[in-house]
């Protein structure tokens, strides 16, 4: 579970912009944006708990189901 947890965090803090790729001459690096990690993570955790606060409130609309088939 934490695995999953940290996976999204991760890919949260890439879509927000948070981590860029640096390369010279005589090496690669990847430099992580703190402030946009923290802000791309909070922004992405707001918006998934949004849709699925909707999600929830739209599923009390259903009144009834009719389970019986007809014979």
């Amino acid at each position: 579970m934490i695995k999953y947890i940290l996976g999204l965090i991760i890919v949260l803090a890439l879509i927000g912009g948070a981590v860029q790729f640096v390369a010279t001459p005589e090496s690669w690096a990847l430099v992580v944006n703190k402030q946009a990690a923290l802000s791309s993570v909070q922004n992405g955790v707001m918006a998934i708990y949004d849709f699925f606060k909707a999600l929830v409130d739209n599923s009390g609309q259903i009144h009834a189901v009719d389970l019986m088939g007809e014979k």
